[in-house]
């Protein structure tokens, strides 16, 4: 016996939800304009329903669905490239946009995809492919969040930026944690903070705050070991420059 589940999502308008997912590589295998608006998108093993909805105001949008995969790596890749060739350039604000590809304290590595009808969808991958294995059918293992402070900052403010999409409650995490003057993070620590710290004035409208932290993210000095383990956050820090402030 096998069960799929198929998200459905609304929409206020069909076709600018069905230009968005063709760049992206997506097909269309269904679409009804009446009686009532109705499409099918499918890559791969991902299928993702819309319903047309009148009024739906897609800023407002809290409609989320999760995208499992072996290779969340190559998605984002592909996603960012076919954006990239459809709009110019790859948007990290506003509708539609993508975020990040990151390595969560939780154990996945994901990222965040948000359409023109303003539906999150989150695409991640086990950090350890082998992590649930010897846990028992239908168990899985989550490790707690890190007690060390800056990781622990950097954690929750992830959260806030991401799974919240609550850019201000992040930066108030991260200039909080970056005032402390009894503990200083390691530079890897402040880089990702101020990567993130940046990414979030960015969304804000912030472009002091974030002209800031991109200059402080700049300055800090990693070893050719230390730049390796950053480069999700590099990659970042390379789209805030190339999208100019706000």
């Amino acid at each position: 016996m096998s069960e799929k589940t198929i998200p459905i999502l609304p929409c206020p308008t069909i076709q600018p939800v069905l230009d968005f997912y063709r760049a992206i590589g997506f097909q269309v295998t269904h679409q009804q304009r009446s009686p009532n608006p109705y499409a099918v998108v499918e890559r791969g093993g991902i299928e993702l329903q819309f319903f047309g909805l009148k009024g739906y105001e897609p800023t407002r949008s809290i409609s989320t669905c999760y995208v499992m995969t072996d290779d969340v790596d190559g998605l984002y890749d592909a996603f960012r490239s076919g954006l990239k060739l459809a709009y110019g350039r790859v948007p990290t604000r506003g509708l539609p946009r993508i975020g990040p590809l990151k390595d969560m304290s939780y154990g996945v590595r994901q990222f965040l995809m948000t359409d023109p009808a303003g539906n999150c969808i989150r695409i991640g991958q086990p950090a350890n492919q082998d992590r649930d294995q010897g846990q028992g059918q239908g168990q899985k293992s989550h490790p707690p969040a890190p007690r060390e402070t800056f990781a622990r900052a950097l954690h929750t403010a992830s959260l806030f930026a991401d799974s919240k999409d609550d850019p201000a409650g992040a930066a108030k995490i991260i200039d909080r944690v970056l005032r402390l003057e009894d503990e200083r993070p390691t530079p890897v620590q402040l880089f990702r903070l101020l990567v993130l710290r940046a990414d979030a004035a960015s969304r804000l409208g912030d472009a002091e705050a974030m002209a800031s932290a991109l200059g402080g993210a700049a300055a800090v000095r990693l070893t050719p070991e230390e730049r390796e383990s950053v480069r999700d956050d590099t990659e970042r820090l390379e789209d805030l420059r190339d999208q100019g402030l706000p």
